[in-house]
Order: structure tokens, then sequence, then C-alpha cells
């Protein structure tokens, strides 16, 4: 019997009710049905100081990007919900990506948690464009750092409006992208799970 693959869900924003939130708890729903065993993390519980290289030349790499750097390596995939600050990414989900890029070595062992790693992009925003401008920044992100990332992606526009009070989508075609994203990230990360077995 083939292990379920495992997913890594988190926001680009810890804001209390982010729309980038309740998309990833979506995420995470649909996740499930496809089968995968997902991890939830809030990047709130890994504060990070602003990347700086001095800083990491000074003190090494902060415990609590070793942290993250080791559950996004102990997982199959990862799936990222980013809002949209003034046309692109936040400055949390930024940051949090330029730190794990940074990782190289977990003590003795070598750890390169982004290169190869498949991923997954949602994204959303108050107005109708969806968070369109930022999921695009993410994705180009995430390719330089060598990540594999899906072909399909959900972006939520009107966050105000999108969710019921079950935290469901009411636009039932809004299901339907992220059951697609959420079904080519565990396929192509069962694929993978198998190749390393």
């Amino acid at each position: 019997m083939t292990a379920m693959p495992r997913i890594l869900v988190f926001a680009g924003s810890v804001r209390t009710g982010a729309y980038s939130g309740k998309t990833a708890d979506a995420a995470q729903k649909a996740l499930a049905l496809e089968g995968a065993h997902v991890t939830r993390i809030s990047l709130l519980d890994y504060p990070l100081p602003i990347y700086d290289q001095d800083l990491e030349k000074e003190d090494g790499i902060p415990e609590n990007a070793m942290k993250l750097a080791r559950l996004v390596n102990a997982h199959d995939g990862v799936l990222i919900a980013t809002p949209e600050y003034n046309g692109s990414l936040p400055p949390l989900l930024k940051n949090t990506i330029d730190w794990l890029s940074r990782v190289r070595r977990d003590g003795d062992a070598p750890l390169k948690p982004l290169t190869g790693k498949l991923a997954a992009l949602c994204s959303s925003s108050e107005g109708q464009f969806a968070g369109i401008r930022a999921i695009t920044h993410l994705r180009a992100t995430l390719l330089r750092c060598q990540m594999e990332v899906v072909t399909p992606e959900c972006s939520v526009p009107r966050g105000g409006e999108a969710f019921d009070d079950n935290g469901d989508f009411r636009d039932q075609r809004l299901q339907q992208t992220m059951a697609r994203v959420a079904a080519a990230l565990v396929a192509q990360a069962a694929v993978s799970a198998r190749m390393e077995a």
C-alpha cells in the first residue's frame, strides 16, 4: 500500500481572519479529500528577523528557520496561500523564503529544503484581481529557489465574501479550482515519494 503524501500548508499572512489563512484552510480540506496527510502551520509560530547577510554571518541560521527547513524537508510537498501587498508578496512570506533558501546543512548532514521540493500556490485579495500579481511573483521566486511548482493555481477574489460560515468557498468554481490544485499536488507528490522510497 502506497503511503499518503505528506503536504505542508501555510499562509503568507498571520492576521486574524486573513483571507490567505482561510484559503489555506480550504486547501487543507481539499488535500485531505485527495488522500494527503496534511500539516497546517502558522508562520506566527516561527518568528524570524529580517534577513541580513551580516546577521547570518555573525549568528548563523536562526533556529526557527532550521525548524521550518526540517518541516519542509520532512514533507513531500508544500502549499502556500499568499495575500497581495502593493501588488506583490507580503514581507513575512518573502523573508521566510529568503531564510529557507540560505539553509545548506543541518549539523553534519546536507539540507537544502527548497531545492526540488514540490509546491502548489494559492492567492487571495479583497478585490477582483484575487492576488494574481502576488502569485505570479511567488511562482517566480520559488522557481528561482529551484522548487518545482505545479501548474494549477487557485486565486480567490473578494475574500471578504468568498467563504461561508464553515470556511468553504461559496463559489462552486473556486471549489473545483482548489480541488484541481490539490489533486495535482497530491498526484505529483505521490510519484516523488515512490521514487524516493
